[in-house]
């Protein structure tokens, strides 16, 4: 019965136990105009609506949904993410198990041959047997609450790997989708590129006509033919881009380079007209690596309180339960049995002031993910307003773009008009026709970086990850 009371009255103190260190509390939101106002400085007129998660769904283009689906089911850096998170949650039930007795059973049989005089000075050797069945727990009670900060470090840990594979599903679909526009960026520039190769040969082919008559010099088919060898050079060049980006999808999708097959062609899908970028407050509350960082930070706070809770002394009990004799038969025999209560008090006062410093360190790593957590916040607002301003100006330059290439299509309709009256020479109708095709490789490009730009927003406002 002692050590039953004495049991209970470790449990008593265990429960009215204290937490050493600090109580975490997550850390105020910077002072920012954005924050304060609830709005993006440079959101102009995009709507302040909850942003979508799946985002690449506005651009209206079925095979991009597919990629990326295919990515964020079977990438195999979402794998390798996955499997930390799972570790993380292990190691979490792992730690929450200290907080519970240990135990285990064991059965035991010995003998032994002493010779004369081992025991007692007996003149006689001794033959010994031995057999016991025992059981036996240990358990150290958490007075100072270092094991649930233990835990508490553990939690956070495990949501921090859950925010870093959220985070890579944010890269992931913002990655694929970054290399599919810029392939069909490439599609749409090789076509153009083959058309105004035909326009350029036709105008090599009429120099060389003027030169043989006499009414052109030399140099204008050096510069003709110049010009078709340059077009031929930026053709190969953007042929090997898309081989290398349809590669870079299979990659990113989990499969071998080559495997994707050729894609297609297919326009350049562009953002929906109204997007939806939420408020300030939202971005921080959704950003996965914001989130990583305050976990980060939580675990690094609880670090202190372990250390500091080693300091002071530690209460354990271990308690023996065994059964057995000379015989074997003792071991189900109820009046061979015996117990052992060991109650236990240590405290390592006298160590040289290695607990202090180990609790200044812990103190200095919280400092550090508290700086680390802040740095992150401010680049994620920074992140987002620079966005909004490359979005904004994306949609001015491909609107500008547009119309320069309905400028020179008209333009090159005028000549081609005149040229077939005979009031200009063939060569300056084909001129204008290169230079409408010119407009219209610009307009591609401005038509690309304009979802490149939107693909960058909602990368920068943490779209695209969905719960573990």
């Amino acid at each position: 019965m002692t050590g039953l009371r004495l049991l209970a009255l470790t449990l008593a103190i265990a429960l009215a136990a204290c937490r050493a260190g600090p109580d975490y509390a997550p850390p105020p939101a910077p002072a920012s105009k954005a924050l304060i106002s609830g709005a993006f400085l440079r959101g102009g007129d995009a709507v302040s609506t909850p942003a979508p998660a799946r985002w690449w769904e506005g651009l209206g283009d079925a095979q991009l949904d597919a990629l990326v689906a295919k990515g964020l089911a079977q990438a195999p850096g979402l794998a390798a993410a996955e499997a930390r998170l799972r570790q993380a949650r292990a190691g979490l039930a792992a730690t929450r198990s200290g907080l519970l007795p240990s135990g285990g059973a064991s059965l035991l049989y010995a003998h032994a041959d002493l010779p004369d005089g081992a025991i007692g000075g007996a003149s006689s050797g001794s033959n010994i047997d031995l057999f016991n069945a025992g059981f036996d727990a240990q358990w150290e009670a958490d007075i100072w609450g270092g094991k649930r900060r233990d835990i508490e470090r553990a939690d956070a840990e495990a949501e921090a790997a859950q925010a870093r594979l959220a985070d890579a599903q944010v890269a992931l679909s913002a990655e694929i989708a970054r290399s599919y526009v810029a392939l069909r960026a490439r599609q749409a520039r090789l076509a153009l590129l083959g058309e105004r190769h035909a326009i350029e040969a036709k105008l090599d082919t009429i120099a060389r006509q003027r030169l043989a008559g006499g009414t052109a010099p030399r140099q204008a088919v050096e510069a003709a033919t110049a010009q078709v060898e340059r077009s031929e050079a930026e053709q190969a060049g953007v042929a090997a881009e898309i081989a290398v980006l349809g590669d870079a999808l299979a990659v990113l999708t989990g499969q071998a380079p080559g495997e994707l097959g050729e894609l297609p062609a297919g326009t350049i899908p562009l953002p929906p007209a109204s997007v939806a970028i939420g408020d300030p407050a939202a971005l921080l509350a959704r950003r996965p690596d914001i989130r990583a960082a305050e976990r980060q930070l939580a675990a690094a706070s609880a670090k202190i309180g372990m250390e500091k809770a080693k300091r002071f002394p530690s209460v354990s009990f271990m308690g023996l339960i065994g059964i057995g004799g000379a015989s074997a038969g003792d071991i189900f025999d109820a009046s061979k049995l015996s117990t052992i209560a060991l109650p236990r008090l240590s405290w390592n006062f006298l160590d040289f002031g290695r607990g202090a410093a180990a609790v200044r360190g812990a103190e200095a790593g919280r400092d550090a993910a508290l700086g680390d957590y802040r740095a992150q916040v401010l680049s994620a607002l920074q992140d987002a307003e620079s966005a909004l301003a490359r979005y904004g100006a994306a949609r001015v330059a491909l609107a500008r773009s547009a119309s320069g290439a309905d400028h020179a299509g008209e333009i090159a309709r005028l000549q081609r008009l005149r040229g077939r009256a005979g009031t200009v020479p063939p060569s300056e109708a084909l001129e204008a026709q290169r230079q409408a095709i010119d407009a219209r490789l610009a307009e591609t490009a401005a038509r690309a970086d304009l979802t490149q730009a939107y693909v960058a927003l909602a990368k920068a406002l943490g779209l695209g990850w969905q719960n573990a």
